[in-house]
């Protein structure tokens, strides 16, 4: 059972296996994939290598300390970057700092300001339009009032003089 394991283990991982197990009554039962004393002589190496895998560990422990520290640092400066454009901690500038703050500025103001204005004549071009639509809807509204109104006094025999008021032109109905 336990051979069949460590055999199956090295095809199914393409791993190196060695098994080595004594009975309770001293008898020696192996299994290797290679060689059993080759696997043991690479465990032991592998082992002694270990010791200086801490010399790694520890570089790549400065390593991430320095990274963290350049990150904070570009975090601090990222903050004071963004108090000066709000107009605090200007104190410990000089005024070459200050003159490129306000360009940097200014630079800024006028990005906005032409975004604001394109969205302003986006929306005045699409509030033109829907007032001609409503103009156009309002002039038809009235034109079909004004034939219903036609019919209501025509069904009345009414004989009368009727104005008929639309936005563009005046009609003038007799009715005899």
């Amino acid at each position: 059972g336990l051979l069949k394991k460590a055999y199956e283990l090295s095809v199914l991982c393409d791993a190196e296996v060695a098994l080595v197990i004594f009975s309770s009554r001293g008898r020696l039962y192996e299994y290797a994939n290679n060689s059993v004393k080759g696997t043991i002589d690479r465990y032991k190496k592998a082992c002694t290598d270990n010791s200086s895998t801490g010399s790694i560990s520890e570089a790549n422990s400065q390593y991430y300390q320095q990274e963290a520290t350049k990150l904070r640092q570009q975090i601090t400066n990222l903050q004071n970057s963004n108090r000066n454009l709000l107009g605090d901690a200007l104190t410990t500038m000089s005024l070459r700092d200050l003159k490129q703050l306000e360009t940097r500025l200014e630079k800024g103001i006028s990005k906005i300001r032409s975004k604001k204005n394109e969205l302003l004549h986006a929306e005045i071009d699409y509030m033109q339009k829907r007032e001609m639509d409503l103009q156009t809807d309002n002039m038809y509204l009235r034109s079909k009032a004004c034939v219903n109104n036609s019919f209501n006094l025509l069904n009345s025999h009414t004989r009368s003089k009727f104005l008929c008021h639309n936005s563009t032109h005046v009609s003038v109905i007799y009715y005899i």
